[in-house]
């Protein structure tokens, strides 16, 4: 299922690939640091910084950049900063990088690929369970036992310097124990998501004091930061961007090697987070506009669409196809505002009805959402479900009408004439922007909550929705993520039902208010800022490439 495309195809140029840039022509250079400067101001080697995520590296140039009216701290990663990783990975000789889900396989073809580029001879490794199904795969894209890089698990954790631990949340919340003991003295804990100190957290328990922890978190699936990072080895690289935080640091070099992994892994820029505001954004946004609430979206609308006499293949065009063909490629290339902007009359009007129908039931959802990531509740629910999983296996979702319909849609799809339909163009922004709101309000940075709400749903995930439907992206995300999306997609499915289009329907005036807080909203700025720091790759999702797609037999 690899084989063919993962959207449409390259020659069809813009319409097909998504760009988060911004149309202004000096910024379409081909390489990410020909317009760095003009993007942000560089930064040497500093630490005190009024800088809301500050940090300092004596190896790698953090960056001050302008958020609206927060002043936050980057790294700009790209090929040309490979010589430096020696350094960043100093006294790392040996990584382990355990499991093989959605980020472990790309992630460990990346680093072993930029490493070697270094020139550098520290061995990436895989480490599986014994008798995993993965081992294959594994050996697929070259890791293998005659060459010491694939083994058991606990025997390449004891070996490693570096444990990169990707198996899946509930198996971290399972194996803790044993796996923090096999641990060498001195090694590095490293994360790719803050799940593990939220369940932690949640039965009162920590990490061990004398060991580094830290965290690279890519702002999007597994095969995309592979397929992003092959895709942009003539260009002075392109990835996803990634959070990283620095949890405990023993070694005083803590923040240096979480740099140096995200660099490795192609990422644009890095942004610094603490690992629980990654856990507290990261699961709530999934559950809301990234997978959850758009699948919510969109079989409320395919519904609506029907009942007001559009055909099935119609409503689906309106609906699903309009946002993923459309709505976020103009977000994607010019920001969220710009959906609106490019509205005239009638639709304009229909826009805004939906906007401020939508907003407040939307915003509802998602603040309860963010409060039950934030109690430690959600994260319950994920481990409970991981131990009923072997009597109720995740059934798959794609079979029902809306997809089905949906499959014979795309098999006939004119890319160049997919409409974009302002009623659901109003319910999708007023969603993404009660997202951003709830972020904002619980103090989360402006990288962290534009990379959460609009970047990953525009470079990473609707591309996938676009080329093999919505219901298959919710099908093949991890564990953590197809457990909210289905729990959640509902509630909004019901709430938009009940409470946004009976208002549409029973006349209720547009509440201006809403409309022009979302005209003057502080996040369009920063959004733009984080265009500038995009490289001019878009994903493509039908090149050849040695990642594979998960999916759910």
């Amino acid at each position: 299922h690899h084989s063919h495309s993962l959207f449409c195809h390259v020659t069809k140029g813009s319409i097909c690939t998504m760009k988060l840039s911004i149309a202004i022509g000096a910024l379409f250079a081909t390489s990410a640091a020909a317009f760095a400067p003009s993007a942000v101001a560089p930064r040497v080697l500093s630490s005190t910084s009024s800088a809301l995520n500050a940090f300092s590296s004596t190896i790698f140039d953090v960056r001050d950049v302008e958020f609206a009216d927060t002043k936050e701290q980057i790294v700009q990663g790209g090929r040309d900063l490979f010589p430096l990783l020696p350094k960043a990975f100093e006294g790392i000789k040996e990584i382990g990088v355990i499991g093989w889900g959605s980020q472990a396989p790309a992630q460990a073809q990346n680093l072993r690929d930029s490493l070697a580029e270094a020139s550098m001879d520290i061995k990436v490794r895989i480490g599986l369970r014994d008798g995993s199904s993965s081992f294959e795969e594994a050996r697929e894209v070259g890791f293998s036992e005659d060459a010491d890089t694939l083994g058991e698990m606990y025997d390449i954790i004891k070996k490693s310097d570096l444990v990169m631990l990707l198996i899946s949340d509930a198996a971290q919340a399972s194996l803790y124990k044993e796996i923090f003991a096999a641990m060498k003295p001195g090694a590095t804990l490293g994360l790719s998501h803050g799940f593990l100190l939220g369940y932690l957290e949640s039965i009162g328990e920590d990490f061990p004091e004398d060991m580094d922890v830290i965290a690279v978190c890519p702002k999007g699936m597994g095969p995309s930061v592979r397929r992003l990072y092959e895709q942009g080895k003539e260009v002075n690289g392109a990835g996803i961007n990634a959070s990283f935080a620095v949890h405990q640091d023993k070694s005083g070099k803590a923040t240096e090697l979480a740099l140096g992994w995200g660099v490795a892994l192609g990422s644009p820029f890095m942004f610094e987070t603490s690992l629980s505001s990654e856990y507290r954004s990261d699961i709530y946004g999934e559950r809301g506009i990234l997978l959850g609430a758009v699948h919510g979206i969109v079989e409320s609308l395919y519904r609506r669409y029907q009942r007001q006499g559009m055909s099935p293949e119609e409503a689906f065009i309106q609906s699903s196809e309009s946002i993923t063909g459309n709505i976020v490629k103009i977000i994607s290339t010019k920001g969220i505002k710009a959906v609106y902007d490019g509205l005239e009359g009638d639709d304009k009007e229909i826009f805004e009805q939906a906007y401020s129908a939508s907003y407040l039931p939307s915003k509802e959802i998602l603040q309860e959402i963010y409060d039950e990531v934030s109690s430690g509740n959600e994260i319950r629910t994920v481990i409970m479900h991981g131990k009923r999983i072997s009597k109720f296996p995740v059934g798959k979702i794609d079979g029902t009408d809306t997809w089905q319909v949906g499959e014979k849609v795309r098999a006939e799809r004119d890319e160049d004439n997919i409409p974009l339909n302002p009623f659901t163009a109003g319910v999708y922004v007023a969603t993404m922007m009660a997202q951003i709101d709830v972020l904002l309000e619980a103090g989360h940075p402006y990288s962290e909550v534009i990379n959460e709400s609009v970047i990953e749903a525009v470079d990473s995930l609707c591309p996938y929705m676009h080329y093999r439907g919505v219901a298959f992206m919710v099908d093949n995300c991890s564990f953590t993520a197809k457990t909210g999306s289905r729990k959640w997609a509902p509630r909004f499915d019901y709430i938009l039902d009940q409470l946004a289009y009976t208002a549409v329907d029973n006349g209720k005036p547009v509440n201006a208010d809403l409309i022009s807080d979302f005209e003057n909203h502080e996040v369009h700025g920063a959004v733009t800022e984080c265009c500038k720091l995009r490289p001019t790759v878009d994903i493509s999702v039908d090149s050849a490439s040695s990642t594979k797609e998960i999916v759910i037999e």
